[in-house]
């Protein structure tokens, strides 16, 4: 099968939807208002929507991966941004394998977001 896709758009959960809104904004994200307790987050021509709904399961085993430039750039970028201290969320410095490079965030619900780059 072939495939002719143009984008790909996963779907998190918020435990606080109004901070899972502020948090995405304050990473750089455009927000999308489609629903009161929906909205579409782009970055570029990459997006994910963000719902207004909870499962502490479900949430807590989401990972998004985000392959960025340069993850040390990146890591930093997030580093002063204070986010951990504004939101409370656990942010994890750059670990380098094998494959590439990657940093780690957890957003306010537990949404696990990796920032990396492949090695070439």
């Amino acid at each position: 099968m072939k495939h002719k896709a143009l984008s790909i758009r996963p779907f998190i959960g918020a435990k606080d939807f109004e901070v899972s809104r502020n948090f995405y904004r304050d990473l750089g994200f455009e927000e999308g208002v489609l629903d009161p307790k929906f909205s579409v987050f782009k970055t570029g021509d990459l997006a994910f929507y963000l719902q207004d709904y909870y499962d502490k399961s479900w949430i807590e085993n989401t990972m998004i991966f985000l392959e960025v430039e340069n993850v040390e750039y990146y890591y930093n970028q997030l580093l002063a941004l204070n986010l951990t201290e504004k939101y409370g969320v656990k942010l994890t410095p750059t670990v380098h394998l094998e494959w590439g490079s990657e940093c780690f965030l957890h957003d306010p619900a537990g949404v696990l977001w990796h920032f990396g780059k492949f090695n070439k």
